[in-house]
C-alpha cells in the first residue's frame, strides 16, 4: 500500500472541524505544546483561550513568519492549496503536486508535509476538506496585479467577474460551446472546458502557430500579458476563446484553468519533496583536520591578543555615527598583518566577545536605544549615556579600548580563551562581512557602527556547521551544494510573489570576504552569510581544511543538549565551553619557558610563550616575522626601550640567561652593555627642560651639531644645557641624533617609563539582534498549554443571560454583585465575573469563590487557573453559570 493511500485510509470520512479555533481545541496537549513550539510569537503574550490563540495564528506578521520557516516543498504545496478550491480534498491537492502523470516522491512525501502544515496551524480540515488558513490564502493566492508564487494566475469565474454577459456568451460561441441562460452556467462551462485536457488539446489544434507561442510563453508564469486597442490575428484568436481574458485596460490574463490544462495538472514546474544531498568536495584523514584546526585555532588567539594588545595604551577614536573610520579599520589591518575585511571581522569578534568597546559609551548608547524594547525613545537616558553625552560637549574625544573583562580573558588557558570568542561567535547576529557596503540609505556600514545586525545570521552559521556535522568526518562539503541545501531548507519569499521558473545552472560558489549586499535582497545575503560562515569557521579553527574538526562537532552536540535544559542561560554556555575547550586543548601545543638565540642579534621562539615570558621579550625585542615559529630582533631602540621600563643591563643579561636554549651570543651581550653604558648619560629635565650630563664633551658634541638647531639649546654651565622645547620633544630630537638619554624627576631620579594600559569601565557584550522571541522551553510551554486549557474551558463555560456593558462584559449593581459571590462562596459554585485592572483592560473571569471580606473576593480563577484575589470595585458585573444538561459536568 502507498504512503498516499495510507494517509487516505487513516483519515476520518467526517468532514472535520467547522473553524480553526475548533481543530486546534480538538488536539491533545501534545499537539498544542508543538505548535507554540514551531512559532514561538504566539506565545507573547500567552493566549488566554484557544479562540485568541486560532485569532493570534490567523495574523498576516504571525502567518507570513511561518510560512518563511517552511522548507522548500511544504512551502509549495500551500502555494498549491492556496490555487486550489477552497476546501480541497487531499487528491486535489496531491493532483496539483504530482500531476497527470503521477510522481511517487511527492506522493511518499505530501502526508508528512500536509501533517506539518496542519501542526503550524496554517491548514485545518477533514481529509476531504483542507483548508488554507485564510491569511496565508490571501498571501499566496494570485491577486488583479500579480499571479501566484505558482505563476498561476485568477480562475475564469475570478478573471470574468466584470465581463457583461453578452461577451461571456461570444466567447462560449467561439470556443464551440453551447449557450446558456445565465452568466453563473456560462462561466461554468467555459471552465469545465479548460479543465478538460482532451478538450483544450483539440481546441488547440485549430489554433495559429504564434497563439500556441504566446501560450507556452505564459503558462508557468508570469501569466499576465499586455495587449494594443487593436491586437494581433493571433492574439484576437485566443481572446475570442477565452484563452487570454481582460483583467485591467491593455492587461490579459492566462486563466488559471487553461494554464494547469497545459501543464499536465502541475502547479508548479518542478515539485522539489526530497532535499538535495550535501556532495562531499574532498575527504581527508580526520587527525590531519583537528590538526589544521587547532593552528588555525591558536593562530585566531594570536591575532586576537596582537589586536588587543596594539589597543592596550587606548585604541582608535569613535566617529560620530558610531564605529571604527576607514583609516584606523587600515591601520589595524597593517599590524595584524591580514586583508581589511579580515580585520574587520577579527575586531567585531573581540567586540562581541566584549573584550573591548567605547570608553565613553557613546556605542553603547546606540545599542541600548536599539535592544531595549522597554526604553523611551524618547526619555530614556541613563548614567553611561548621560556620561558620554558630557564628554562629548566638553571636546573630550572617546577612543575604543579593551574592557576589563580582557585581563580576565587572557589569563585563562588558550583552549578556554578560544571556547570564549565562539561563544561570542555562534549566536552573533553581526555581519562583518558587510562592512565596507552601504545600508539602505547609501551610507557607508563602519567595523564597530551600526547596521551590521543580521537576524538570520546566527540560524545560518549554526545550520551551516550542522550540515557539516552530518558527513563523515574528515568530509569536507561542496559549498554549492551547501548552500542549494539550504535554499531547499528556507526559501526566501520576497515582497512580491515568487516567479515560477527554472534554476540557472550553479557551477560552484566562490568564496569572498567582505563587501555590500543590497538592502532588499535577502537571497543574495543568504548566499553571502553562507559563504562567510565557512570561511569564518576556518579562520577560527571550527574547520580545519574544509572539514568540521572533532572540537567543531562537539560544539554543536554540547548546543543541542543545552538547548533542551534552556538555551541562553550561562550555564548552559559554560557547559558547552567546557566541553570544546576539553577537546581543543590536546591540540593546541604547551607554551614554552625558552627561546633560541641566534648570533645576529634574533630569538626564535619556536611556540608559543607563556605569558611573562612573551610580555617581557615583547619589550626587550621587536617582532621580526610570525609563523610557526616567531623571530624577534634586538635593537639599539628595544634594549633603549627595555632599560626605559626600569630593567638594567645586569636584568636584561639575567633574563637571557634564564630563557635562552642556547648560549647568548656575545653581539648581543655588547648591544645590551653599549646601550645601558649610554643610557642615562645625558638627563632631561624640566625647566622648559634642560640637559645636564657629567661629561662635558658630549654636551660639546651635541651643541655642534646642526640637528641639535631646532632644539634652540643654551649653555647655562658646564654640564648644563637648556632647551626651549618641552621634555618628550627634547627626548625625541636627542634619541634621533643618536644619544640615549633618560627623564629625570625634580628631585634628580631617572623617571622609569612604564606602559600605562587603557582600560574601559565595566561593559556588558553587545545583545544578538533576535529573528523573532526565543525557542520556549518545556516548562514554559507545559505551562502554556495548561493556561490555555483553562481559559478555553472558562470561555466556552454556558451563563445565564444578564446585561452587559460594553466589551461584553456582564453588569450589575453592587449590591447585586456581592451578594451573588457572597451566595457562591457558600454554595461553591462558579461565577462569571467581568474585572477591570488598574491598567484600565477589561477582561471576564470565571471564579469559583471562596473567600469574601474587606472589599476582596478570592477564589479559584479557572480563567488563569490558581487562586486569586479581586477588589470587589474592579468588578463590573456577575453572572450566574446556566444549568448544565443532565450528565454533563461543570467547568473546573
Amino acid at each position: 500500500m502507498s504512503a498516499e493511500q495510507q494517509h487516505r485510509d487513516g483519515q476520518a470520512a467526517d468532514p472535520g472541524p467547522r473553524s480553526l479555533a475548533q481543530a486546534l481545541r480538538e488536539r491533545d496537549d501534545a499537539s498544542l505544546g508543538a505548535l507554540l513550539r514551531s512559532r514561538p510569537d504566539l506565545l507573547h503574550p500567552v493566549p488566554t483561550d484557544v479562540t485568541q490563540l486560532a485569532t493570534r495564528a490567523g495574523t498576516r506578521a504571525s502567518v507570513l513568519r511561518a510560512l518563511e520557516h517552511l522548507d522548500r516543498f511544504a512551502l509549495q504545496a500551500a502555494e498549491a492549496l492556496a490555487v486550489a478550491p477552497d476546501p480541497a480534498s487531499y487528491q486535489e491537492l496531491l493532483d496539483l503536486l504530482a500531476g497527470d502523470d503521477g510522481d511517487e516522491e511527492v506522493a511518499g512525501a505530501l502526508p508528512a508535509t500536509v501533517a506539518l502544515l496542519r501542526e503550524r496551524a496554517l491548514v485545518w480540515g477533514g481529509e476531504d476538506r483542507l483548508r488554507l488558513v485564510r491569511t496565508a490564502r490571501e498571501l499566496l493566492a494570485p491577486s488583479a496585479s500579480h499571479s501566484s508564487p505558482t505563476g498561476l494566475g485568477p480562475s475564469v469565474a475570478e478573471a470574468t467577474s466584470g465581463m457583461s454577459p453578452g461577451r461571456i456568451q461570444a466567447i462560449l460561441t467561439a470556443a464551440g460551446l453551447p449557450h446558456t441562460h445565465d452568466t453563473v452556467s456560462a462561466v461554468a462551462a467555459l471552465s469545465g472546458l479548460f479543465a478538460d485536457r482532451e478538450r483544450v488539446a483539440e481546441l488547440l489544434e485549430g489554433a495559429p502557430e504564434a497563439s500556441r507561442e504566446v501560450l507556452t510563453r505564459l503558462v508557468w508564469g508570469p501569466p499576465y500579458g499586455q495587449v494594443t486597442a487593436e491586437p494581433a490575428a493571433h492574439l484576437r484568436w485566443l481572446l475570442d476563446r477565452g484563452l487570454l481574458l481582460p483583467t485591467t485596460p491593455g492587461t490579459v490574463v492566462l486563466p488559471r484553468e487553461a494554464a494547469l490544462s497545459l501543464r499536465g495538472g502541475r502547479a508548479h514546474r518542478v515539485p522539489e519533496p526530497t532535499r538535495p544531498r550535501v556532495a562531499v568536495a574532498a575527504e581527508r584523514k580526520p587527525q590531519v583536520v583537528d590538526a589544521a584546526a587547532g593552528g588555525q585555532a591558536l593562530a585566531a588567539l594570536d591575532t586576537v591578543e596582537e589586536l588587543l594588545r596594539s589597543w592596550d595604551e587606548g585604541g582608535p577614536a569613535v566617529l560620530r555615527a558610531g564605529g571604527l573610520s576607514i583609516r584606523d579599520l587600515k591601520r589595524t589591518a597593517t599590524v595584524l598583518e591580514v586583508p581589511e575585511p579580515v580585520a574587520a571581522f577579527w575586531v567585531e569578534l573581540a567586540y562581541a566577545a566584549g573584550l573591548i568597546a567605547s570608553d565613553g559609551g557613546y556605542v553603547e548608547e546606540h545599542h541600548e536605544r536599539h535592544d531595549r524594547p522597554d526604553a523611551d525613545a524618547e526619555g530614556y537616558e541613563d548614567e553611561e549615556t548621560r556620561d558620554a553625552r558630557t564628554r562629548r560637549r566638553s571636546g573630550e574625544a572617546e577612543h575604543y579600548a579593551p574592557t576589563p573583562e580582557y585581563d580576565a580573558w587572557r589569563d585563562l588557558p588558550p583552549a578556554e580563551r578560544w571556547a570564549w570568542l565562539l561563544e561570542a561567535w555562534l549566536p552573533g547576529t553581526r555581519a562583518p562581512g558587510l562592512i565596507g557596503g552601504r545600508d539602505g540609505r547609501d551610507r557607508t556600514l563602519s567595523a564597530l557602527g551600526p547596521g551590521l545586525d543580521r537576524s538570520p545570521a546566527p540560524e545560518v552559521r549554526r545550520r551551516v556547521l550542522e550540515l557539516m556535522a552530518g558527513l563523515e568526518p574528515g568530509q569536507a562539503p561542496d559549498p554549492a551544494t551547501l548552500l542549494e541545501r539550504l535554499r531547499w531548507e528556507r526559501p526566501l519569499r520576497s515582497a512580491g510573489p515568487r516567479r515560477e521558473q527554472p534554476e540557472p545552472p550553479r557551477t560552484g560558489v566562490r568564496p569572498s570576504y567582505g563587501g555590500g549586499v543590497a538592502a532588499n535582497d535577502p537571497e543574495a545575503l543568504r548566499t553571502k552569510l553562507t559563504e562567510w560562515a565557512l570561511l569564518e569557521a576556518e579562520m577560527l579553527g571550527v574547520t580545519g581544511r574544509g572539514a568540521l574538526a572533532t572540537h567543531g562537532r562537539a560544539l554543536l552536540g554540547a548546543e543541542g543538549r543545552s538547548e533542551g535544559a534552556g538555551a541562553g542561560t550561562a550555564a548552559a554556555g559554560s557547559a558547552r565551553a567546557a566541553v570544546v575547550a576539553a577537546l581543543l586543548a590536546p591540540l593546541l601545543p604547551e607554551p614554552l619557558d625558552h627561546v633560541l638565540l641566534q648570533a645576529d642579534l634574533t630569538a626564535v621562539a619556536p611556540g608559543p610563550l607563556v605569558r611573562p615570558l612573551a610580555e617581557a621579550l615583547g619589550v626587550l625585542a621587536d617582532v621580526e616575522s610570525k609563523g610557526g615559529a616567531t623571530v624577534y630582533r634586538f635593537t639599539p631602540g628595544s634594549v633603549r626601550r627595555a632599560l626605559d621600563a626600569g630593567r638594567s643591563a645586569t636584568e636584561l643579561h639575567a633574563f637571557l640567561d634564564r630563557h635562552s636554549r642556547t648560549p647568548v651570543p656575545q653581539p648581543l651581550t655588547y648591544l645590551i652593555d653599549d646601550v645601558a653604558r649610554r643610557h642615562g648619560l645625558l638627563r632631561v629635565g624640566a625647566a622648559s627642560s634642560y640637559v645636564r650630563c657629567d661629561d662635558e664633551s658630549v654636551l660639546d658634541e651635541i651643541l655642534a651639531d646642526r640637528r641639535a638647531t631646532a632644539l634652540r639649546l643654551r649653555r647655562l654651565a658646564p654640564t648644563v644645557v637648556a632647551a626651549q622645547a618641552d621634555p618628550r620633544t627634547l627626548i625625541e630630537g636627542l634619541r634621533a641624533m643618536g644619544f640615549a638619554p633618560a627623564a629625570e624627576s625634580a628631585e634628580g631620579d631617572v623617571m622609569i617609563a612604564r606602559p600605562h594600559a587603557h582600560r574601559t569601565p565595566p561593559r556588558t557584550p553587545p545583545a544578538p539582534v533576535p529573528d523573532g522571541p526565543p525557542a520556549p522551553d518545556a516548562t514554559l510551554l507545559t505551562a502554556a498549554v495548561r493556561a490555555v486549557r483553562a481559559g478555553d474551558r472558562a470561555a466556552t463555560a454556558p451563563r445565564k443571560e444578564t446585561p452587559q456593558a460594553p466589551g461584553g462584559l456582564p453588569r450589575t449593581s453592587p449590591a447585586d454583585t456581592l451578594a451573588t459571590v457572597q451566595a457562591a462562596a457558600m454554595t461553591g459554585e462558579s461565577v462569571w465575573i467581568g474585572h477591570v485592572n488598574a491598567e484600565g483592560a477589561a477582561s471576564q473571569r470565571l471564579l469559583a469563590p471562596l473567600r469574601v471580606e474587606g472589599g476582596y473576593v478570592t477564589g479559584y480563577d479557572h480563567t488563569a487557573d490558581e487562586v486569586r484575589t479581586y477588589a470587589l470595585h474592579r468588578i463590573t458585573g456577575v453572572a450566574e453559570l446556566a444549568d448544565e444538561p443532565d450528565g454533563a459536568e461543570p467547568a473546573r
